[in-house]
């Protein structure tokens, strides 16, 4: 199964939490349908990215990293890479090399949820996990980051985006 076969196969499983969410699922698929390229950045129509929400141990805080060309306080994510076996797997590595912890594990159940976002490069289909952080898990800066701080649910939406204070909403609802 290549990537974008498995981000087809995510998309079409995936239980959308609303109808916002059901239509960007829509529209994921229709880019993809669209575009055979369209799970990697050359892709300039836009790209599947993958991002995953890092939730420490005692399940109270979340990590953010200070996104360095976008000066933005986000949960860690990026760009597919050819080597990533599935969505999971590159959500996965992209938290754990922003982060500089290893020993994450996604949440069950797939996504968290969706975020479709203009940048720099070109737009961005994002597909966002949430990740628990192994206890004695210490975040290390990598050099995609001006900074990482942990933040308490509440906390987030003072410092960052509206899309992160939403994966953190729905992320808390996945953790009870």
């Amino acid at each position: 199964m290549t990537l974008r076969n498995d981000a087809e196969r995510v998309l079409k499983e995936w239980h959308a939490p609303d109808a916002g969410q059901d239509a960007l699922r829509g529209a994921y698929l229709e880019h993809l349908a669209a575009h055979p390229d369209g799970m990697y950045k050359p892709c300039a129509a836009g790209h599947v990215t993958a991002s995953a929400l890092i939730v420490d141990v005692a399940r109270e805080r979340v990590l953010l990293t200070l996104h360095r060309k976008l000066n933005m306080w986000l949960q860690t994510g990026g760009h597919c890479e050819p080597g990533d076996a599935t969505l999971a797997a590159a959500a996965l590595r992209e938290a754990s090399e922003e982060s500089g912890m290893t020993g994450l594990t996604l949440l069950p159940g797939g996504p968290a949820g969706l975020d479709r976002h203009d940048t720099p490069c070109a737009r961005h289909l994002d597909v966002q996990y949430a990740a628990l952080a192994p206890a004695g898990a210490v975040p290390s800066i990598s050099e995609e980051s001006l900074d990482l701080r942990w933040y308490g649910y509440d906390e987030v939406a003072a410092v960052a985006d509206p899309s992160v204070a939403m994966l953190v909403e729905r992320t808390r609802a996945r953790l009870g």
